[in-house]
This record gives structure tokens, C-alpha cells and sequence, in this order.
């Protein structure tokens, strides 16, 4: 951990930022984007499984990899942030509220907690009664098809609810205060690069990501810890990519040598992806 008042910490911390930056851009516009296009067009559970599996894998290393490195140089600037927002008229009004409001404050909270697991159930039953899964942008090829990638939903919703929130709500905007001084370009800058990291989803899928970025950099800047958006991030993505398509689907009944029947629109030229194309054969060889 470098020292907050060490002439070269905002150097090293801009440095180790700008080379986590260069990997995120080269994944997020050239390899997530290429990738998932030729994902789209695989039928094998084989060859969707092996890509999940490299998915999970390199998710842990580079993002959970950039977040342990931004955290371990910047682990002295996240108090001072922190302090920072609190003094934001905003905040300041939000504390005093909750103050002033005593047992409707906690009385509100309560009710929205409780809102949030009814929501997520009654999308569910919603989900079941219309047959379909609704999703923010372009991700039904991540959903699985069948009993033996339910794990690869499982490990990608967790894995996301750890290390996003670690990366995109703690380490990234603290090692953006480092070298800016300034919180709220921190925090508007992190909630931006996490929306433009989804760019493979579509432009609903920025849209849609950089708001449920927003909501949960205040979950976290209000409770002042990053449990909670971790917590809830693994539950959204849970409820996406495994409870819902268990509950319309029933991937949980279909064998691995099977899989649910997938309505795409698939332009006639791509109808030959059955087969592995030269990009799908250069990327499992990467593997």
C-alpha cells in the first residue's frame, strides 16, 4: 500500500491504472465483442461450455487481477474518498434525513428491501407465466440450455457480483480520486467505464448496465461498504442466467446431450456456424 501523502503515489496508481484501463478497453471492443458474436452461432454444449468455462476463468484474472492490484496501491485513498462524499450536499441531506426520519427512515429501508426479493420473485413468476426470460440488452446466448451449464450461470453470476464490484464501485473510482483529488469525477467515471465494458451487449445493454452501475455505486457510497452491492449483483445475475431459465426452461430437466430449443434469427451466410468458422477455431486454439 503506498502512503496518501507520497509525492509518487498518484504516479504508480496512475500508471497501474492506465495499464488496467489498456486491458479492459482491448477486451470490452476487440475480444469480448468478436468473441461473443462467434458465441452466439455455436449449437454445441461442448464448444458453449469450453467458451463459458475461458470466460469465467480470464474474468477472475484480468478483472479480479486489476482490482487486487488498483486495492493494493490505492487501499490508503478509499477513506479519504469516502470522507469526501460525505461531505456532498446531496449526501449531507440523504444522513439527515435518515436521521431526522428515525422509525419511518429504517421503517423505508425495511420496505424496500422488502420490495427489492419481491420483485425478484414476482420476475420470476412472470418470467414462467410468458415463456420468455426478459434481459437488459444482448445476453439470451449466455442463458443456459441445459442441466450441465447451469454451473457456468452459477459461477459467472457470482464471479461478477465480486470482482465488478470490487473493480468498477471500489478500486477503479479510489484509484481515479488518487490521481484526481476529486470524488465525484471518480464516481461518474468508474459508473461510465462499467456501462462502456458491456458494449458487446448493444447499446441497450450500455444503457441498461451504466444505470444498474449508478444504483449500485450508491448503495455502496450510502451504506460505506461493498458487501451489499456484491450481495445484490450476485442475486440479479443469479436470478437472470439460472432461476428464471430453470423456472421458464427447465434446463435443470434437460441432459447434457441435449439442450432447450433456441428461437434466433440467424442471417442465412451464418447458417454454416454448426460448423466451427476459422474465428471459432482461432479462438478455441487460444484456449
Amino acid at each position: 500500500m503506498l502512503a496518501v501523502n507520497w509525492w509518487m503515489s498518484p504516479w504508480l496508481i496512475g500508471a497501474a491504472l492506465l495499464a488496467v484501463l489498456a486491458v479492459l478497453v482491448i477486451r470490452a471492443f476487440i475480444r469480448d465483442r468478436r468473441e461473443y458474436e462467434v458465441f452466439k452461432r455455436f449449437r454445441s454444449t461442448e464448444r458453449r461450455q469450453k467458451m463459458l468455462r475461458k470466460w469465467l476463468i480470464e474474468s477472475i484474472c484480468y478483472l479480479g487481477g486489476s482490482a487486487a492490484l488498483l486495492l493494493l496501491l490505492g487501499w490508503q485513498f478509499i477513506p479519504r474518498i469516502l470522507a469526501q462524499v460525505e461531505e456532498w450536499t446531496a449526501m449531507v441531506a440523504l444522513r439527515n434525513l435518515l436521521a431526522e426520519g428515525g422509525g419511518f427512515a429504517n421503517g423505508l429501508l425495511i420496505g424496500a428491501t422488502i420490495a427489492f426479493f419481491a420483485g425478484m420473485v414476482a420476475s420470476v413468476v412472470f418470467s414462467k407465466h410468458e415463456g420468455e426470460v426478459p434481459t437488459i440488452g444482448d445476453i439470451h446466448a449466455l442463458l443456459p440450455r441445459n442441466r450441465a451449464e447451469i454451473k457456468y450461470g452459477v459461477g459467472l453470476s457470482v464471479n461478477a457480483g465480486i470482482v465488478e464490484e470490487l473493480l468498477f464501485r471500489l478500486a477503479l473510482p479510489t484509484a481515479i480520486f488518487a490521481i484526481s483529488g476529486n470524488a465525484l469525477v471518480a464516481v461518474i467515471a468508474s459508473i461510465v467505464i462499467f456501462g462502456a465494458m458491456h458494449g458487446y451487449q448493444g447499446i441497450g445493454g450500455i444503457i441498461g448496465t451504466t444505470i444498474f452501475g449508478a444504483i449500485m455505486m450508491f448503495i455502496f457510497l450510502t451504506t460505506g461498504t461493498i458487501l451489499w452491492p456484491i450481495l445484490l449483483h450476485a442475486v440479479i445475475d443469479l436470478r437472470s442466467l439460472v432461476l428464471i431459465p430453470i423456472a421458464v426452461y427447465k434446463v435443470h430437466k434437460i441432459a447434457e446431450g441435449e439442450e432447450r430449443v433456441v428461437e434466433e434469427s440467424i442471417e442465412p451466410e451464418a447458417a454454416e456456424a454448426a460448423e466451427p468458422t476459422e474465428v471459432a477455431k482461432s479462438l478455441e486454439t487460444d484456449q
